[in-house]
This record gives C-alpha cells, structure tokens and sequence, in this order.
C-alpha cells in the first residue's frame, strides 16, 4: 500500500476537526496528492485501516467505519484552503482517460461492459488501475480473457475520437458527469501489471492459452511480471532455494546493479564466510557494464520462474504471501 493512500486512510479515521488540523500543517504540493487520494478512497477493510493506524503509531482498536472519500469531504478537511486544492484535484482527475471509473466497483463496471466488442474492453482496461482490472478480467468468460489479453498487449494507438466516443457512451449509461482528455495506454507492461496482481490461476491460464498462439509474447509477459528487484518480496526459504541455483559469480555481477535492500536480503542468508566470499567477488568485479549486470539479473529472473514452475517455489500474485513446498 502506498504511503499516501496509508495517509488517506489514517484521515479519513479521525474526527474532522483533528484531521482538519492535519491536513493544515502539510505544504501544498502533499496536500494536493493527499487530497486526490481522499477522493479517489473508497472502501477500505479492517485489515487496511488498522495496518495504517498502525504505521502511524495511532493504533487503536475496534474503530468506527471509515467515512467513504470524496472531494467535497476533502473539501471540509482543507477548511478555507479548499476552493484552489479542490479545484487542481478535480482537474487532475479529470484528465485521466476513464478516471470517472476509478472508483467503481468491479462488478458495476463488468455490467456495463460485459458484452463490449473485445477490442472496447481492452480499451477500457488499459486505463484502468491494474487491480481494478485484474479483477474484471477475472471475472470475462475464459475466451473473452485471452481475446481481451491479446488485444491489450498488441494495441497501438487509438484515435482520441473514438476513445473519447467511448467514454461518452460509458458515461451516460453509468450516469457519470466528467470530460476527458485521451491518451494512448496499453502494451504488454500492462498485460504484465495486470497479470501479476490477478489470482494465480486465472493468470496462468491466461498465459497458457496465449502461449498456443505466441510462446515469445508469453515469454516477454513473464519477463515483465517478475523483476530482479522483486527479489526483496520473497521469503528465505525461497531465497535459499534460489542460492543454490544460483553460482557465486553471477550474484555478484547482478547485486552490483542492485540495492543495499536487496544485497542484505541475500547476504542475511548465507553464513559469514560466504557472504564475505560474495562482497569480495563483487569488489574483485570493479566496475561492469550496464547491460551485463541486466543480462545477469534476467538469468536469475529465469531461474526464479523456473523453480516457480516445477513448484519448488511460489511467487505470489499481490498478496506478498510466498511459500515453498
């Protein structure tokens, strides 16, 4: 969770006047982002609040429900300030193309799209925050997903009329009152955003269905879905699984391109010994191209996926949870 969505959250906790007085003491810029974010919140679960409580050592239990975000309660937050903040969100907000979906539901936005032409729902995903897609996508019939896939990872520009033609229809049958400026969106990036925070089994049959057709999209999709800096959301067992898959020199050609974040997380599991042995190497190394240290990074992104497959590992799809079996 972002640290300004944590911060909405922790707003919208307290009492008006106390969050009023909050909102005051920040310089624009953040209050503009915060501002955008109390608009753009909506339901939030007990697990999210209290953890955002928590992070900002106010933890209490067993507190009221969250008042729903919206400008105009942003509004009475920012007190006399409001008019300009108010008025640069909306505007913000309104250059987003489909940013009046933003906070729907899923499922009201599946009804309304369901029987969409593929080539509309791509569309329409591709502007879409990628777990507000990933969850329609999961919810399309099994070959409407992998058309709607394949369509959102081979689209090329689209014409702002017939984007903009789109969205007026969308709006008025969503009763929706908003402007918007189009740009273009989509690409396997997005399949590979989109991919990476839908449940695993439906990504994998996504992936498996596209692979009868292009085993080199699948394989670009996978390389985006997990990077090398990735690396810092697995446990240790599954750290120590990929160390032994992986020889000492081409950790330390791929941690000189890392963070200190990412070189702790491999040294913390190795014995002294071997984790001076590796810091030698890589200083041995002196300085390395670029491309080396990527070329490396993706090999050992290989092994990671390869170890996935045969279920020696498990690299969860946006709930941070991993396993090793």
């Amino acid at each position: 969770m972002e640290d300004v969505k944590k911060a909405a959250i922790v707003l919208l906790s307290l009492d008006k006047e106390l969050a009023r007085s909050v909102l005051a003491h920040l310089p624009p810029e953040q209050k503009e982002r915060l501002t955008l974010e109390l608009a753009r919140t909506d339901d939030v679960s007990q697990d999210e609040q209290n953890a955002a409580i928590t992070e900002f050592r106010d933890a209490v239990e067993n507190r009221t429900v969250i008042e729903r975000g919206s400008l105009d309660l942003a509004g009475e937050l920012l007190g006399d300030e409001a008019t300009d903040i108010v008025d640069n969100v909306r505007r913000s907000m309104e250059s987003v193309p489909f940013g009046f979906l933003h906070r729907a539901h899923a499922d009201d936005v599946l009804n309304y799209i369901s029987e969409e032409h593929s080539q509309t729902i791509a569309l329409i995903l591709s502007y879409l925050p990628t777990n507000l897609a990933a969850d329609i996508l999961s919810e399309l019939p099994p070959d409407k997903q992998l058309d709607v896939v394949r369509r959102v990872a081979n689209m090329e520009q689209t014409s702002p009329e017939i984007i903009r033609e789109i969205e007026k229809s969308l709006k008025t049958r969503m009763s929706a009152l908003f402007n918007q400026e189009t740009e273009f969106s989509g690409g396997v990036p997005l399949v590979a955003q989109i991919l990476n925070v839908t449940d695993r089994l439906t990504s994998k049959g996504i992936l498996e269905g596209l692979e009868r057709d292009s085993e080199e999209l699948v394989e670009e999709i996978q390389r985006l879905m997990f990077v090398f800096d990735d690396i810092i959301k697995l446990d240790n067992k599954a750290i120590q699984a990929l160390l032994k898959e992986v020889e000492n020199s081409q950790w330390a050609m791929a941690l000189k391109g890392s963070s200190e974040e990412i070189k702790a997380k491999v040294m913390s599991n190795l014995s002294q010994r071997a984790a001076e042995n590796l810091r030698e190497e890589m200083d041995y190394l002196g300085p390395v191209k670029l491309s080396d240290v990527e070329k490396v990074q993706q090999d050992i992104v290989d092994t990671i996926r390869r170890l996935e497959d045969a279920g020696e590992i498990v690299v969860a799809n946006g709930d941070g949870e991993q396993f090793i079996s």
